[in-house]
């Protein structure tokens, strides 16, 4: 099996894989306490594989799984000629893990091509590759095969490309010779536990996903107030802790074509974005990962955007929202950011939709909108 894993790593090399590591397929018993201990908190964003068992034991994928295959892909950290949002033109920001075609079809593309080498080596051979949405906690599987350590701030930290990376497994049958986990690198620095803006890294490799904006940008209803203020620009999820991140310092990396962010997209303008249908939505942003939850959550938080700017250029098109939109999450929410605006003239048009109003939902917000108004008014 050595010989095999020497040609699967020189495979991997020519068909765009960046990094990849091998790892035993026994259960992940540390991950295990550490699941149990964040459903027990409620720290679990409900996106997760809900069976803890199968997320730790690889022979409940694949019967006598032996071995995991780990890969990395590097993902660049800066855009070329990003455009400037200015006053009559406000711009939102998806992270960068959006940037590009979504990671799961890329990660897909390779982990297929890897299983078809394998299997031309090896025809009686199983496997099972998954990205992102499997069983599978990709993180510990990429920590154990030395692909990274897994930093305070819940990412998997590379010694070549920092956090900026996809990550996707394969579990087979075959008996790899394992390789050695990276040394933790993090020490005493706490950057990322600092900065967080919601608090959302209660400690050292431990977050509370119900808190974190890159969770919250992709629920669907009203977001707490709390919440909103700590948004500031974002469509959709968060790079803080990675940003200050010593080891992603310079860290930049443009390997791959479909990666590269069309800047229209990758920072929108704000706007547009409200009005637009599911058809134009799904045609302009269908391919980025941002947009797997579609339009609601990414025109919520463009709303969000306009009152973090007190976007007076945006007050049409909001009382447009209040006044037509069909979803409760939406007339609310701009009823809550015409207030944040601060635009008087708004008033009138907050008190015709208040009387109309039959969502006791919006009806708070409608309020909390007119008391804003009036508690800034001379």
């Amino acid at each position: 099996m050595i010989q095999l894993k020497e040609e699967i790593i020189a495979y991997s090399k020519t068909i765009g894989i960046d990094k990849i590591g091998f790892a035993s397929a026994s259960t992940f018993e540390e991950l295990k306490g550490r699941l149990i201990a964040q459903q027990e908190l409620g720290y679990q964003s409900g996106f997760e594989e809900p069976d803890i068992e199968k997320r730790t034991n690889p022979e409940l994928l694949l019967p006598k799984a032996r071995s995991i295959i780990a890969i990395a892909l590097a993902y660049p950290s800066k855009m070329q000629n990003p455009p400037k949002s200015t006053k009559q033109e406000r711009r939102g920001i998806f992270c960068r893990a959006s940037w590009g075609r979504d990671y799961h079809a890329v990660l897909r593309d390779r982990l297929e091509k890897l299983e078809q080498f394998i299997l031309e080596k090896v025809p009686e051979a199983t496997v099972k590759s998954m990205v992102d949405t499997g069983e599978l906690s990709d993180r510990a599987v990429a920590e154990r095969a030395g692909i990274g350590w897994s930093g305070k701030n819940c990412a998997i930290i590379t010694p070549e490309f920092g956090s900026y990376v996809y990550l996707g497994e394969m579990v087979t049958n075959l008996p790899f010779p394992p390789d050695t986990p990276i040394e933790d690198r993090c020490r005493t620095c706490n950057k990322c536990i600092d900065v967080c803006p919601t608090g959302a890294l209660v400690g050292p490799g431990q977050l509370n996903s119900q808190r974190c904006i890159a969770f919250l940008t992709q629920t669907k209803g009203f977001l707490a107030e709390e919440f909103r203020v700590k948004l500031g620009n974002r469509l959709y999820g968060c790079d803080t802790c990675q940003t200050v991140c010593p080891e992603n310092k310079g860290k930049d990396f443009h390997f791959h074509a479909e990666m590269e962010p069309d800047p229209e997209l990758a920072k929108p303008l704000l706007k547009p974005l409200l009005h637009m249908s599911n058809r134009e939505f799904k045609e302009k942003f269908g391919h980025v990962s941002g947009s797997w939850r579609g339009k609601k959550p990414i025109q919520r938080n463009a709303i969000i955007a306009l009152a973090h700017y007190k976007d007076s250029t945006a007050v049409l098109d909001l009382v447009r929202l209040l006044k037509e939109d069909v979803r409760p999450v939406i007339r609310g929410t701009a009823a809550w950011a015409l207030g944040k605006i601060g635009e008087k003239s708004a008033v009138e048009d907050l008190e015709i939709a208040y009387d109309r109003e039959q969502d006791e939902e919006v009806r708070a917000e409608i309020e909390k909108g007119l008391q804003m108004l009036k508690v800034e008014s001379p």
